[in-house]
């Protein structure tokens, strides 16, 4: 992918989620929605590293993630509008999306929880031996959940294709992850498990691909697993009702000067804004187009609530 690729597909998580918030603002998501906006290089990069039948799993900011790995998008809209969408048939909505067609395993409310599936995963794709690998990310603040740390020393003792992506934004919900640990940098436990664990610029996609690659290479080989650590900002709230009152003055507004989208804009000469321009429109138009679709699928029939239900 070049830079434009790059450009288009943040600007489609961009977008898709600002749409979000427009379209829950009008009454037509229910529940509240995390968003990513400032962190789309993350899974734009990663996701350029990886086959279709590689594995991936997100936490519940993973909307970024699932438009990357090529969800379709008025299925995305149709399922967080809770619709009967042709991935999880309004049953997830925005924070359980999963799409078993693209490997995308899904979401999880439950922080750190998607670790451990992933190794499950990892494990499937290590015993079936055709060289697939298994992607998770969590935010910062899981790092400091006890399922993640099992997880990953059971990867690291069996050499799981697993590579853990740790999107720090900074903050673990209202809480700055400097305040909650003691290390630098939480990529330094890797050591305690034996793996690499490298940091990067989370703000760039091509350093976040580079940094996947030497992970996902590894994974592939036989190597066992690896801790990549993507520095960047939220520029929104934790979820979608919250005011961010415990942030400094001064902080989103400087974090937006620092995003993946106003990077690529800030470098860019008159040839390459022109086709910066063309992009914006273009998916500007995609998510009009699927937010339209979107509104056509029905709610589902409230007589198969107990479908897809175990007990």
């Amino acid at each position: 992918m070049g830079l434009v690729d790059d450009y288009r597909l943040m600007t489609r998580i961009r977008r898709f989620e600002e749409r979000l918030m427009a379209l829950k603002d009008e009454g037509e998501i229910p529940g509240s929605i995390h968003l990513c906006n400032g962190q789309e290089a993350i899974p734009v990069g990663a996701c350029r590293t990886l086959r279709d039948t590689d594995y991936v799993s997100a936490t519940y900011r993973g909307h970024g993630w699932a438009v990357a790995r090529g969800v379709d998008l008025t299925a995305l809209f149709a399922e967080i509008m809770g619709r009967d969408s042709a991935i999880c048939g309004g049953r997830a909505a925005s924070p359980y999306l999963s799409d078993a067609s693209r490997r995308f395993v899904g979401e999880n409310s439950i922080v750190g929880a998607g670790v451990p599936i992933a190794a499950g995963a990892a494990l499937s794709a290590k015993r079936a031996g055709a060289g697939d690998v298994s992607v998770v990310s969590i935010g910062d603040g899981a790092m400091n959940q006890g399922n993640v740390h099992e997880a990953l020393n059971l990867a690291a003792v069996l050499d799981l294709p697993l590579v853990l992506v740790v999107e720090n934004n900074i903050y673990s919900e209202m809480s700055r992850i400097e305040d909650m640990v003691r290390v630098r940098q939480l990529a330094e436990r890797a050591a305690g498990y034996g793996i690499p664990g490298r940091v990067v610029d989370g703000n760039d996609p091509d350093a976040v691909a580079g940094a996947m690659a030497e992970a996902v290479d590894r994974a592939r080989t036989g190597a066992g697993p690896s801790i990549v650590e993507a520095m960047t900002e939220r520029l929104v709230g934790h979820y979608s009702g919250d005011a961010q009152h415990y942030r400094p003055a001064g902080e989103v507004a400087a974090a937006r000067e620092r995003e993946p989208l106003v990077r690529i804009r800030r470098a860019a000469d008159a040839t390459l804004a022109a086709q910066l321009d063309a992009v914006d429109a273009e998916v500007a138009a995609e998510i009009d187009a699927a937010v339209v679709a979107a509104r056509a699928i029905p709610f589902p029939n409230p007589a198969t609530v107990k479908e897809h239900v175990y007990a």
